[in-house]
């Protein structure tokens, strides 16, 4: 129903630009974490570990200047909000969505709680996976799992390994569906 009250300019360009920045976003955090395996492969001070020596604003925390620190910024926003959206549309967590007007303490408890867990859960997550060596003013890289190699090589490939298989799964069948639908193949 709110697709077809959507104006032609919302269905025509909003939700094709907005589809296109989701793929952008997620295949620039896939190459991120791809190159951070590499890294991890070749080289041991690509482990996550906390750093002593680096204070802020003296040592750039990207490559790329300000323009890699922006991305870093845009990328852990949206691994922020994919992560709670894919927190709530688990099928064990969904009854934990707050209802409108019909909320009951304990839920809106429960959500607190969820979200300070996957906030807090944040920083390590990114500094796992790569896309930031930052330690978001706290002291997550002295965490003793993150200096086990195995560990974060099995992380990083487990996001990479999943995150190519939900890309491929919904470009694919939606290529695929569209396709069929074009073709008439669909009666």
């Amino acid at each position: 129903e709110l697709r077809h009250r959507a104006s032609p300019w919302q269905r025509n360009l909003g939700y094709p630009l907005a589809m296109l920045g989701l793929l952008a976003l997620t295949g620039i955090s896939l190459l991120i974490v791809c190159f951070h395996v590499l890294e991890l492969l070749l080289d041991d001070a690509a482990m996550p570990r906390g750093m002593e020596d680096a204070s802020l604003g003296q040592v750039s925390f990207s490559i790329f200047g300000s323009f890699g620190a922006a991305l870093q910024v845009v990328l852990i926003f949206y691994l922020m909000v994919s992560s709670v959206v894919g927190f709530y549309s688990s099928p064990l967590f969904t009854r934990l969505l707050p209802e409108r007007q019909d909320t009951p303490l304990t839920k809106i408890i429960g959500n607190c709680v969820s979200l300070l867990v996957l906030s807090s859960a944040l920083p390590v997550f990114s500094r796992t996976l790569g896309i930031t060596r930052f330690d978001l003013l706290g002291d997550f890289g002295r965490f003793n799992w993150l200096g086990n190699f195995y560990i974060v090589f099995l992380y990083n490939m487990g996001f990479a390994g999943l995150t190519t298989l939900c890309l491929v799964k919904r470009v694919s069948w939606a290529v695929q569906a569209e396709l069929i639908r074009a073709f008439g193949e669909d009666r």
